[in-house]
Protein backbone atom coordinates (compact mmCIF):
# COMPACT_ATOMS: atom_id res chain seq x y z
CA UNK A 1 0.00 0.00 0.00
CA UNK A 2 3.05 2.29 0.99
CA UNK A 3 4.35 2.25 -3.04
CA UNK A 4 0.85 3.00 -4.25
CA UNK A 5 0.58 5.49 -2.22
CA UNK A 6 3.79 7.53 -3.15
CA UNK A 7 2.23 6.61 -7.34
CA UNK A 8 -0.58 8.78 -6.48
CA UNK A 9 1.28 11.52 -4.83
CA UNK A 10 3.50 11.21 -8.24
CA UNK A 11 -0.18 11.21 -10.13
CA UNK A 12 -1.65 14.23 -7.98
CA UNK A 13 1.52 16.14 -8.90
CA UNK A 14 1.30 15.42 -12.73
CA UNK A 15 -2.42 17.08 -12.39
CA UNK A 16 -2.21 19.84 -10.05
CA UNK A 17 -0.89 23.35 -11.86
CA UNK A 18 2.21 23.63 -9.81
CA UNK A 19 4.18 20.55 -11.17
CA UNK A 20 5.01 19.06 -14.33
CA UNK A 21 2.62 17.38 -17.05
CA UNK A 22 4.61 14.16 -16.91
CA UNK A 23 5.44 11.32 -14.60
CA UNK A 24 9.02 11.65 -15.56
CA UNK A 25 8.76 15.06 -15.17
CA UNK A 26 7.23 15.55 -12.02
CA UNK A 27 10.30 12.55 -10.04
CA UNK A 28 12.79 14.09 -11.68
CA UNK A 29 11.85 17.94 -10.67
CA UNK A 30 14.93 19.17 -9.22
CA UNK A 31 17.33 16.47 -9.44
CA UNK A 32 19.95 19.00 -10.43
CA UNK A 33 19.59 21.14 -7.88
CA UNK A 34 22.43 21.67 -4.96
CA UNK A 35 19.69 21.99 -2.89
CA UNK A 36 18.14 18.75 -3.19
CA UNK A 37 15.55 16.75 -4.79
CA UNK A 38 11.60 15.47 -4.88
CA UNK A 39 12.76 11.99 -5.05
CA UNK A 40 15.83 10.64 -3.38
CA UNK A 41 16.65 7.86 -6.57
CA UNK A 42 17.02 10.55 -8.78
CA UNK A 43 20.36 12.31 -6.61
CA UNK A 44 21.82 9.56 -4.37
CA UNK A 45 23.14 7.38 -7.40
CA UNK A 46 20.88 4.94 -7.68
CA UNK A 47 20.84 5.51 -11.41
CA UNK A 48 23.84 3.96 -11.55
CA UNK A 49 22.99 1.08 -10.38
CA UNK A 50 21.12 -1.74 -12.06
CA UNK A 51 17.63 -2.35 -10.86
CA UNK A 52 16.87 -5.71 -8.38
CA UNK A 53 14.73 -7.62 -10.86
CA UNK A 54 11.77 -8.78 -8.43
CA UNK A 55 11.68 -5.46 -6.91
CA UNK A 56 11.59 -3.46 -10.57
CA UNK A 57 8.45 -5.99 -11.03
CA UNK A 58 6.93 -5.29 -8.25
CA UNK A 59 7.08 -1.44 -8.43
CA UNK A 60 6.41 -2.21 -12.34
CA UNK A 61 2.73 -3.57 -10.81
CA UNK A 62 2.46 -0.84 -8.74
CA UNK A 63 2.82 1.91 -11.26
CA UNK A 64 0.27 0.26 -13.54
CA UNK A 65 -2.33 -0.56 -11.15
CA UNK A 66 -1.90 3.47 -10.32
CA UNK A 67 -1.87 4.55 -14.28
CA UNK A 68 -4.74 2.64 -14.23
CA UNK A 69 -7.20 4.41 -12.17
CA UNK A 70 -6.40 2.58 -8.62
CA UNK A 71 -6.64 5.05 -5.23
CA UNK A 72 -5.48 4.94 -1.79
CA UNK A 73 -8.10 6.72 -0.17
CA UNK A 74 -6.32 7.56 2.88
CA UNK A 75 -3.98 9.89 0.60
CA UNK A 76 -6.58 11.37 -1.53
CA UNK A 77 -5.20 14.76 -3.09
CA UNK A 78 -1.82 14.73 -1.30
CA UNK A 79 0.86 16.15 -2.81
CA UNK A 80 3.69 15.66 -0.47
CA UNK A 81 5.11 12.67 1.92
CA UNK A 82 7.77 11.93 4.56
CA UNK A 83 9.52 9.17 6.39
CA UNK A 84 8.42 9.27 9.89
CA UNK A 85 11.87 9.54 11.48
CA UNK A 86 12.26 12.88 10.02
CA UNK A 87 10.90 16.54 10.51
CA UNK A 88 10.71 18.78 7.33
CA UNK A 89 10.44 21.86 7.44
CA UNK A 90 7.98 22.28 5.51
CA UNK A 91 5.40 19.73 7.37
CA UNK A 92 3.60 22.50 9.67
CA UNK A 93 2.66 24.32 6.76
CA UNK A 94 0.37 21.38 5.53
CA UNK A 95 -2.19 19.72 5.72
CA UNK A 96 -1.79 15.78 7.24
CA UNK A 97 -3.60 13.64 5.87
CA UNK A 98 -2.97 9.93 6.72
CA UNK A 99 0.41 7.32 7.95
CA UNK A 100 1.02 4.98 5.67
CA UNK A 101 3.79 2.37 7.00
CA UNK A 102 6.81 4.70 7.81
CA UNK A 103 5.83 7.92 5.85
CA UNK A 104 3.44 10.53 6.53
CA UNK A 105 1.23 12.02 3.69
CA UNK A 106 -0.16 15.91 2.96
CA UNK A 107 -2.09 17.83 0.72
CA UNK A 108 -1.86 21.72 0.37
CA UNK A 109 -3.60 23.80 2.36
CA UNK A 110 -6.75 25.54 1.13
CA UNK A 111 -8.37 25.52 -2.32
CA UNK A 112 -5.05 24.31 -3.57
CA UNK A 113 -5.03 21.35 -1.81
CA UNK A 114 -8.36 20.51 -2.59
CA UNK A 115 -9.68 17.92 -5.99
CA UNK A 116 -10.75 21.01 -7.78
CA UNK A 117 -7.26 22.41 -7.88
CA UNK A 118 -6.64 18.87 -9.69
CA UNK A 119 -6.67 20.63 -13.52
CA UNK A 120 -3.38 19.55 -15.36
CA UNK A 121 -3.28 17.84 -17.94
CA UNK A 122 -1.17 15.06 -18.80
CA UNK A 123 1.33 16.49 -21.46
CA UNK A 124 3.40 13.44 -22.71
CA UNK A 125 6.95 13.41 -23.59
CA UNK A 126 8.16 11.26 -21.18
CA UNK A 127 11.45 10.70 -22.71
CA UNK A 128 12.38 14.75 -22.69
CA UNK A 129 13.77 16.22 -19.30
CA UNK A 130 14.41 19.76 -20.17
CA UNK A 131 16.82 21.64 -17.65
CA UNK A 132 14.04 23.63 -16.41
CA UNK A 133 12.72 20.50 -15.00
CA UNK A 134 16.16 19.23 -13.66
CA UNK A 135 16.46 22.27 -11.90
CA UNK A 136 12.90 23.30 -10.90
CA UNK A 137 11.21 23.83 -7.47
CA UNK A 138 8.42 22.78 -5.54
CA UNK A 139 6.29 25.81 -5.74
CA UNK A 140 4.83 25.79 -2.03
CA UNK A 141 7.93 24.23 -0.19
CA UNK A 142 10.90 25.63 -2.31
CA UNK A 143 10.11 28.75 -4.34
CA UNK A 144 11.60 31.54 -2.59
CA UNK A 145 13.78 29.52 0.16
CA UNK A 146 17.28 30.08 -1.76
CA UNK A 147 16.96 33.56 -1.04
CA UNK A 148 17.28 33.05 2.58
CA UNK A 149 19.93 30.12 2.00
CA UNK A 150 23.27 32.90 1.35
CA UNK A 151 26.25 30.73 0.74
CA UNK A 152 28.33 30.55 3.50
CA UNK A 153 32.41 32.15 3.43
CA UNK A 154 34.79 29.76 2.13
CA UNK A 155 36.88 27.45 4.58
CA UNK A 156 39.19 25.38 5.28
CA UNK A 157 39.61 21.31 6.41
CA UNK A 158 42.41 19.90 7.89
CA UNK A 159 42.79 16.34 8.23
CA UNK A 160 45.18 13.76 9.58
CA UNK A 161 46.06 10.32 8.87
CA UNK A 162 49.33 7.99 9.94
CA UNK A 163 51.05 10.63 11.01
CA UNK A 164 50.28 13.15 7.73
CA UNK A 165 48.59 16.19 7.95
CA UNK A 166 46.74 17.88 4.86
CA UNK A 167 44.72 20.92 4.47
CA UNK A 168 41.39 20.88 1.64
CA UNK A 169 39.64 24.09 0.60
CA UNK A 170 35.57 23.11 0.94
CA UNK A 171 34.71 24.17 -2.51
CA UNK A 172 31.28 26.59 -2.41
CA UNK A 173 28.55 27.53 -5.26
CA UNK A 174 29.15 29.95 -7.73
CA UNK A 175 27.52 32.90 -8.32
CA UNK A 176 24.83 31.06 -10.40
CA UNK A 177 24.56 28.62 -7.95
CA UNK A 178 26.47 25.99 -9.66
CA UNK A 179 28.78 23.32 -7.17
CA UNK A 180 30.58 22.71 -10.63
CA UNK A 181 33.34 19.62 -10.98
CA UNK A 182 35.52 19.46 -7.84
CA UNK A 183 38.80 20.73 -8.20
CA UNK A 184 41.49 18.96 -7.25
CA UNK A 185 42.43 19.26 -3.54
CA UNK A 186 38.76 20.55 -2.61
CA UNK A 187 36.10 18.97 -1.23
CA UNK A 188 32.65 19.30 -2.26
CA UNK A 189 30.04 19.47 0.45
CA UNK A 190 27.13 19.47 -2.36
CA UNK A 191 26.21 17.62 -5.63
CA UNK A 192 27.37 18.63 -8.70
CA UNK A 193 25.29 19.55 -11.66
CA UNK A 194 24.92 16.85 -14.30
CA UNK A 195 26.75 17.53 -17.12
CA UNK A 196 25.06 18.08 -20.70
CA UNK A 197 26.34 14.14 -21.58
CA UNK A 198 24.95 12.99 -18.35
CA UNK A 199 21.13 14.55 -19.38
CA UNK A 200 21.35 13.34 -22.70
CA UNK A 201 21.88 9.68 -21.42
CA UNK A 202 18.72 10.31 -19.14
CA UNK A 203 16.83 11.22 -21.63
CA UNK A 204 18.31 8.51 -23.79
CA UNK A 205 17.03 5.74 -21.18
CA UNK A 206 14.07 7.21 -20.83
CA UNK A 207 13.62 7.21 -24.14
CA UNK A 208 14.49 3.23 -24.73
CA UNK A 209 12.21 2.74 -21.48
CA UNK A 210 8.86 4.35 -23.43
CA UNK A 211 9.88 2.18 -26.21
CA UNK A 212 9.79 -1.02 -24.23
CA UNK A 213 13.53 -1.29 -25.16
CA UNK A 214 16.29 -1.88 -22.91
CA UNK A 215 18.71 0.69 -21.49
CA UNK A 216 21.29 1.55 -23.66
CA UNK A 217 24.59 0.30 -21.31
CA UNK A 218 26.97 3.63 -21.26
CA UNK A 219 29.62 3.12 -18.72
CA UNK A 220 29.72 5.58 -15.58
CA UNK A 221 25.93 6.36 -16.68
CA UNK A 222 24.00 7.83 -13.71
CA UNK A 223 23.44 11.00 -12.07
CA UNK A 224 25.92 10.77 -9.07
CA UNK A 225 25.80 12.15 -5.84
Amino acid sequence: MGQAAVAQVVLNRLRHPGYPKSVCGVVYQGSARPTGCQFTFTCDGSLGRPPEPALWSAADAVARRALSGHLVREVGSATHYHADYVAPYWAPTLVKLAQIGAHIFYRWTGPSGEAGAFTGRYAGGEASLTPAILGGVDPRTQAGLEAFMAPPPPRTVTLALAGETRTYTISEPDAAGSAGLPAPGQLSPIRRRPTPEEIRRINAALAALEKGEPAPVVAGAGVQP
